[in-house]
Parts: structure tokens; C-alpha cells; sequence
């Protein structure tokens, strides 16, 4: 059967996102099955959007609260159903249950929400994180409610798997780990890289629509830089990144080395050309797309247990994972003149990539899972009681406050 796939979209795909580049993996291993794919959002455009109709993809604007998605999905009717988030899911999914029965409902939640959201809250707080803070947390329910109404849910990191099996009891028949797919990193590649004595320079790079990647520079600048650049008084740092604010770009100070670039035009360059990353992230979910695109860039890197967390199993990292802010400091000096240590910190870089995202080994498994569900999604269903509970109708609040906000919004007569 050639499956065709709808992916409502939270927003429109940019490559300015780790989310984004995501979104994009998974479009490419659909189209190398020779599936239809088309991608809809309720989101206005940016003029970082990518044109996905060049990819020969077909986009949709759709409506939130609004009947006209019924009609539209019922006719496109599709055999697949990707949320892009869970926010997408509880917005659309019944629509799709009611429309579309059969198909197969797959949520990419790209990162744990709610754990981030939850470790921000703790930490603007001045409190502990705990599994307790999470099991009360409002966004957790809400969240942990969509991964129980799909068929099965895309999980980045293994520390998100084992949290959602061990603390949420989530059935891993429900569950899957799928990272980002990558390229394998290869001896040619790596020939082409910069040399150490031929890069300088310190960087940071992330889209700041992403809270934990304006706390981090305001982390560099406050807490970390200052002792790097005492030591190493030639050095920069570059921050570059999307959608930079006056928060982040009043930290600018040519005197100091602290420099905001904005917009890189090429990430891939930037990163190639620079010494060592630093990411102080200290609260987040997920995989960091800084920190393998670091790896890929063969650049080493170093951030915190948060930043590293879930994205290398039990290999060296490519660099140093660090949370006292004077260490921190202190490894990025050593780590920025010491050519040894850098090229064998390199290295392990492409040992975690090759090892771990590899697209050509976790692709085929994955696709593997969804044709398998297809083939028994009314048993999958029924034994998801859950999910079923959550899908009738005394449970579906979501459903009757849209279709109220739709009577709402029509014109009287």
C-alpha cells in the first residue's frame, strides 16, 4: 500500500529550528518511500519559511476552530496523520479520528514540552526540579493525554523514553525512540574539515524564539565569559541566531569579545570556522541540533548535563558536559589551546554521530513500525484503553470548545 501522509504543522518549516531541520528528516524518509506527503499549518508564514511545494510537497493554510478542515481532510483522506506537537494534536485530532478513522495518528512531539516548560518554571522559582513537580504539572496532563490518543508518538531522547515509561507508565508499544537522522560522518568529510590552528574563536548558535537559548546567552555573558576572555584576551565569542531580541542584543560589546551576529546565512560555515561551542543550557528538553551540528561541523563543544542529556547514551562526549559555571569556564580554556585534547574530543564527536544517528540504521526500523501498526491498528487500538477513554466523548473538552468557538465566529444572519 502507498501510504499518503498529512502533517499538520505548528508553524511552517524553517531551517532555522532544530525542530525544523526534524521535520525535514522525516519528510525525506516519508519521499524516499515514494509516499505522498502533504503539509498544512494554521500559522502565518515568516520569510524564513521554506518553500515545501519545491520539494514537491503540497501545502495547505487551514483554520483553527473551524469545520472547513473536516471537508478538507475527509477528501484528502489521508492513510497517515502526523501532529507536528501535541498542541496540533489536541486542536485537530478528533477531527481527524471523526474524518478520518483508519488512519494511522503519529505524534512527532519534537521535545517533551512540559519538561521544559516545568524545569523554566522551577528555575525562574529558585526550586528543585523533581519527578513529583511534573506528575502536578497541568502541561504534563495535557501532554501525556495526546501521546495516549495517538497510535504512536516520536520520541527524541532516551532520557524522554525512559521518563515517560518509568514515571508516566506510558506502554512502550505506544513509544518510539527515533533521534535525528543524520548523515554517517565519513573520512572524506572529515578531510575537509578546518584545521584547529586554522579556527578561532568561541560560538553559540540557536533560534531565540527558544527560551533556553536566551537564557543561555545571558548565562555566557553573566556568568562565564568574563574568565575565558581573561585568560584569552584575543578570543571572541560570536552568537548567532534568528529572531534575536533587545535582551540579547544589547549583551553586544565589541570591547569584551561578546559579539551578536544575528542571522547566520550558513549555520554550517559558521560553526565550521569556529574552535569550540558553548552551550551553558540550563533547562530544555529533546536533542540540541546545536550541539550535533557542532559534531558534524567536527567542532568540539561544551555544555551542560541538561544539554547533553539523552543525546549520547554512554559515549564520551565530544567535548565536556559541565553545570559549575567556573569549570565550565575553565574547560572552555583548555579545551580552546590544547590541540590533543581537542582533536580526540573531535573525534568522539563522530564516533556519537555515526553510532547513534544514523539515518540509513534507525530509518528502516521505523518505517518498519508503522506499516506493522497498520496491519493491526484496530488491535493496537483496543488495547490502548486509555487512549480509548480519552477518545470518548464525556472526555473531549477540546472538541466541544472549539466547535463553540466555531458557532462563535459565524456570521449572523
Amino acid at each position: 500500500m502507498k501510504n499518503s501522509v498529512l502533517i499538520i504543522g505548528y508553524v511552517w518549516l524553517e531551517t532555522t529550528s532544530a525542530a525544523g531541520s526534524r521535520m525535514l528528516q522525516l519528510i525525506e524518509l516519508f519521499k524516499e518511500q515514494g509516499w505522498k506527503i502533504t503539509f498544512v499549518s494554521p500559522a502565518q508564514k515568516t520569510e524564513n519559511s521554506i518553500d515545501l511545494t519545491s520539494l514537491n510537497i503540497d501545502e495547505v493554510s487551514i483554520q483553527l476552530n473551524n469545520a472547513s478542515f473536516d471537508g478538507f481532510i475527509h477528501e484528502l483522506n489521508p492513510t497517515i496523520v502526523l501532529f507536528d506537537r501535541f498542541m496540533m494534536e489536541e486542536q485537530f485530532g478528533w477531527r481527524v479520528a471523526e474524518n478520518c478513522p483508519n488512519a494511522l495518528r503519529i505524534l512527532d512531539t519534537e521535545d517533551l514540552h512540559f519538561l521544559r516548560k516545568t524545569r523554566h518554571q522551577q528555575l525562574k522559582k529558585g526550586q528543585e526540579f523533581t519527578n513529583e513537580v511534573l506528575l502536578k504539572s497541568d502541561d504534563a496532563k495535557r501532554e501525556i493525554a495526546a501521546i495516549l490518543r495517538c497510535d504512536l508518538s516520536l520520541i527524541i531522547s532516551t532520557f524522554e523514553v525512559d521518563l515517560l515509561k518509568a514515571v508516566f507508565k506510558i506502554d512502550e508499544k505506544l513509544l518510539c525512540h527515533l533521534p535525528f537522522l543524520l548523515n554517517k560522518i565519513d573520512e572524506n568529510q572529515q578531510e575537509k574539515w578546518q584545521l584547529f590552528n586554522e579556527r578561532e574563536h568561541f560560538v553559540f548558535i540557536g533560534n531565540f524564539f527558544h527560551k533556553p537559548n536566551v537564557d543561555a546567552v545571558l548565562t555566557l555573558k553573566n556568568e562565564i565569559w568574563s574568565a575565558i576572555r581573561k585568560q584569552l584576551p584575543k578570543a571572541e565569542i560570536h552568537i548567532y541566531g534568528a529572531y534575536a531580541n533587545q535582551q540579547v542584543n544589547q549583551l553586544h560589546n565589541k570591547k569584551e569579545g561578546f559579539l551578536i551576529k544575528g542571522f547566520a546565512e550558513d549555520a554550517d560555515e559558521v560553526v565550521r570556522n569556529a574552535k569550540v561551542v558553548l552551550a551553558p543550557i540550563r533547562f530544555g528538553a529533546g536533542i540540541k541540533g546545536k550541539l550535533t551540528e557542532a559534531m558534524i561541523c567536527g567542532t568540539p563543544s561544551i555544555t551542560t548535563s541538561i544539554g547533553a542529556e539523552g543525546m549520547h547514551d554512554n559515549l564520551a562526549w565530544n567535548g565536556f558536559v559541565e553545570d559549575s559555571f567556573t569549570q565550565f569556564s575553565g574547560k572552555a580554556i583548555q579545551l580552546y589551546t590544547d590541540k590533543v585534547l581537542w582533536k580526540k574530543s573531535q573525534q568522539k564527536g563522530v564516533k556519537i554521530i555515526n553510532q547513534i544517528y544514523d539515518k540509513e540504521k534507525i530509518g528502516a526500523p521505523f518505517i518498519k513500525i508503522i506499516k506493522e501498526l497498520q496491519e493491526n491498528l484496530e488491535s493496537h487500538r483496543t488495547q490502548n484503553f486509555l487512549g480509548s477513554l480519552l477518545q470518548h466523548k464525556t472526555m473531549q473538552a477540546t472538541k466541544y470548545m472549539s466547535k463553540w468557538i466555531e458557532e462563535k465566529n459565524k456570521p449572523s444572519l
